[in-house]
């Protein structure tokens, strides 16, 4: 599917998650529905999120690396903004 035509963001946040960040994203990579953008929000880690999120090379893996901490909700809604599909998936 092109990306023009893809309906469904799944959004993720993360602030030092790193001991569980891989097989959070793993496991949504892994799906059996594969047709969607994955939005993470990185809320200022001082671990390597960062890094983990960089490390894959899969297209649909979009990170949006904030600048201060501002919390999960203030993240997810930063998230909500970037999206640009009808659908988003929590």
């Amino acid at each position: 599917m092109r990306p023009d035509q893809i309906q469904l963001t799944v959004l993720m946040t993360v602030y030092n998650g790193s001991p569980f960040l891989r097989t959070a994203v793993d496991s949504i990579l892994n799906q059996t529905y594969a047709d969607f953008s994955f939005l993470i929000v990185d809320d200022a880690s001082t671990d390597d999120s960062r890094e983990i999120v960089r490390s894959y090379k899969d297209p649909r893996i979009q990170l949006v690396s904030l600048e201060r901490n501002v919390g999960q909700t203030a993240a997810l809604n930063i998230g909500l903004h970037q999206a640009t599909t009808p659908w988003i998936a929590r």
